[in-house]
């Protein structure tokens, strides 16, 4: 591709990252120009953050209902999985789940529920009243 055919497609990462490509120049030498992005990868991270926002509302209906706690909107929303959240919390993955349930949620103490809201960077507080 030549230097004044660099895509330049904003996207949902404008301004936060770009990407390098290899070009021609005048002379038909090879460098590199930046590009702000491309429609393809504008298309593939909007279907993405499409995933995650639905992700992100069905965690926030299944805490309204009471049948997750919030440590696991909290979760989705901070684009974390399992393995990520027992790395910043130091609980074990079936422990995180058993967290997930309502129940055992509220019976947690303080020291636990700082180690998420640490992990989310959030304030206990609002771990505890989030209701969906």
């Amino acid at each position: 591709m030549k230097k004044d055919e660099v895509p330049q497609d904003p996207s949902a990462l404008v301004g936060v990252t770009r990407d390098v490509c290899y070009v021609k120049d005048a002379n038909g030498k090879y460098t590199t120009d930046l590009s702000i992005g491309w429609d393809v990868k504008k298309q593939a991270l909007d279907n993405a953050w499409e995933d995650i926002n639905e992700r992100v509302t069905e965690a926030a209906l299944l805490v309204k209902k009471g049948e997750k706690s919030p440590i696991y909107y909290f979760m989705e929303l901070k684009l974390m999985d399992l393995p990520v959240l027992a790395g910043y919390t130091g609980f074990w993955q079936f422990t995180i789940k058993r967290h997930f349930k309502p129940s055992v949620f509220k019976n947690l103490n303080e020291k636990q529920l700082l180690s998420y809201a640490k992990a989310f960077d959030i304030t206990v507080d609002e771990l505890k009243e989030f209701n969906g």
